[in-house]
């Protein structure tokens, strides 16, 4: 279905853009307590042995989060929780009464109750089993460890850590569980504010939690335990305000809970490519020089703050707002909202792409490049970097046409795709990994998530829910044209690597400012010279 803007006819836009701000403006904070943490990290462990194993430690919970919490469980659970409040909403109108939720109240016990059950076997498992999945995850590190090789001390610390870190899954789980909820009911600031909560966790453990632990390691480890209680203790007031603290039922064979089995299934691998390819990397990675998880990893980062404040950010407000108008049947109102989608993200995440592609290298300097993080992990960090950055706008893409199939409640589709997308990225991985070592890894990531977004494009064009307009694929171009001339203005004014070496921390901040400032300024400038208004942001039908 394509569509043809008619700017007269408008809907929906002033409640997504409100949203969507909102959501930004809350994880722009978490984002930068983010980089906080990070410079934390680098300042206490640099990219050595601990480095590697903590960071390592942290990601296998993050990875299952993805499963059992915001990833696919949210993509199963909220159009299903949609669905049920629409039903509550036409009750209420046929009845006329006052909407008091019961049906929704139902489903989220019983949800809640199902999942806690399961969410904690597999926390307790993963505590005990610790050492085994650092064996699947971390076999190089097993290798060395099992033949008393230099290195095996990796495989130990690596699963006490992990053992420590595990619990993080289960609160963050029921986090996420309630950040869907309320997201569900309009209130998208307290789950978008939550993940500060970790941050000042992880931070606060780093400075004052250190001297009282084993290591600096085992301080970020329990950080990352208190930071995902935090998390969990600080929704349960809203949900209680919002009427939607709900006692927790057993309830494998509802209706509702047998909805989502259905759907969760797939999309435990269909949304989660992503995170599978970034495991597979460390993989292999654990098998390169040391330092190849941690320089992964802080470029990771700086790719996440973009993806994050605008990607999922706007994936935040689109997927139940999709949900919504499934439901109610509204296909033209559901293909304009990925519309808006696509062109709100192309807004910011083109010039984040060039921005970031000039100043990598200072912007890694000045973050990062203090205590034990030196020169040559900034470079080594820049060039997996840039080979994340190529895939920036497919990254998120993906994050807006995804929720494209879930609010229709298709995820086997996505499924098909995350299986041909993953098969891709393991045949780059050992293509490239030999000869770029851990920027091969980076690159197989990326042209794996890149043909990821086209297989999703490709589906949803084919089934007619959404066709990329002419006047978009214009919109598009016109902001690839002002960001290429963000990236002459920024070069002309930036200045060679060892320049900045020699620069002191507060000059390499001021013409790290400078390059920033006058970068936004000339982008800005083009896209109005280029005819870009407000407008073009309108959600629009045909």
């Amino acid at each position: 279905m394509q569509i043809e803007a008619d700017y007269g006819d408008v809907f929906l836009s002033k409640k997504l853009i409100k949203s969507g701000l909102i959501v930004s403006v809350m994880t722009l904070v978490s984002r930068v307590l983010g980089l906080i943490r990070d410079v934390v990290i680098a300042n206490v462990m640099g990219t050595g042995l601990m480095a590697d194993v903590f960071l390592f430690a942290n990601k296998i919970p993050n990875f299952l989060r993805r499963l059992f919490a915001e990833g696919a469980f949210a993509q199963a659970f909220v159009p299903v929780l949609s669905e049920y409040q629409v039903k509550d909403e036409q009750q209420a109108e046929e009845e006329g009464k006052q909407n008091n939720h019961e049906k929704t109240r139902i489903l989220i016990g019983q949800v809640s109750g199902t999942l806690g059950v399961i969410i904690t076997g597999v926390t307790l498992f993963g505590m005990l089993a610790s050492p085994l999945f650092v064996m699947l995850f971390g076999f190089g590190w097993f290798a060395d460890w099992y033949s008393d090789a230099p290195g095996g001390e990796k495989f130990t610390l690596a699963s006490n850590l992990l053992s420590i870190t595990f619990p993080y899954l289960w609160f963050i789980s029921f986090a996420a569980l309630s950040g869907a909820v309320l997201n569900t009911m309009g209130r998208f600031a307290v789950a978008a504010f939550t993940p500060v909560l970790l941050n000042i966790a992880i931070i606060s453990m780093a400075i004052f939690g250190a001297p009282y632990t084993q290591s600096p390691a085992h301080a970020l480890a329990w950080g990352v335990f208190l930071g995902g209680l935090i998390q969990f203790l600080f929704q349960i007031p809203f949900l209680y305000k919002t009427g939607m603290l709900v006692k927790p039922k057993w309830s494998w064979h509802s209706e509702g809970v047998s909805k989502i089995r259905k759907l969760i299934v797939p999309a435990l691998f269909g949304v989660s490519v992503t995170q599978i390819n970034l495991l597979l990397d460390t993989l292999i990675a654990s098998f390169l020089i040391t330092g190849s998880i941690s320089w992964l990893y802080y470029a990771d980062r700086l790719l996440e703050f973009p993806l994050g404040l605008f990607g999922i950010g706007i994936a935040t407000v689109v997927l139940p707002s999709l949900s919504k108008l499934h439901s109610n049947n509204s296909p033209e109102e559901f293909s304009a909202t990925i519309d808006w989608g696509i062109r709100v993200i192309s807004l910011f995440g083109w010039p984040a792409l060039a921005g970031l592609m000039v100043l990598a290298q200072p912007i890694i300097m000045v973050l990062f490049m203090r205590g034990e993080f030196s020169q040559h992990d900034v470079i080594q960090v820049s060039m997996a970097l840039f080979a994340y950055l190529s895939g920036l706008l497919s990254f998120m893409f993906i994050k807006i046409l995804a929720p494209g199939y879930y609010a229709r409640q298709d995820t086997k589709t996505p499924v098909k795709i995350g299986i041909k997308a993953m098969v891709a990225n393991m045949f780059f991985n050992l293509m490239l990994a030999p000869f770029l070592g851990y920027v091969g890894l980076a690159l197989a990531t990326t042209l794996s998530a890149t043909l990821n977004a086209w297989l999703l494009y490709r589906g949803l064009k084919a089934k007619g829910v959404y066709e990329l307009p002419t006047k978009t694929l214009i919109f598009i171009g016109k902001l690839v044209l002002s960001a290429l001339v963000m990236v002459l203005v920024v070069y002309q004014l930036s200045s060679e690597f060892e320049v900045w070496l020699a620069m002191n921390f507060l000059k390499q901040v001021e013409q790290l400012t400078l390059c920033i400032l006058a970068g936004v300024a000339s982008y800005l400038v083009m896209i109005i010279l280029l005819g870009v208004r407000l407008s073009d942001f309108k959600v629009i039908k045909r």
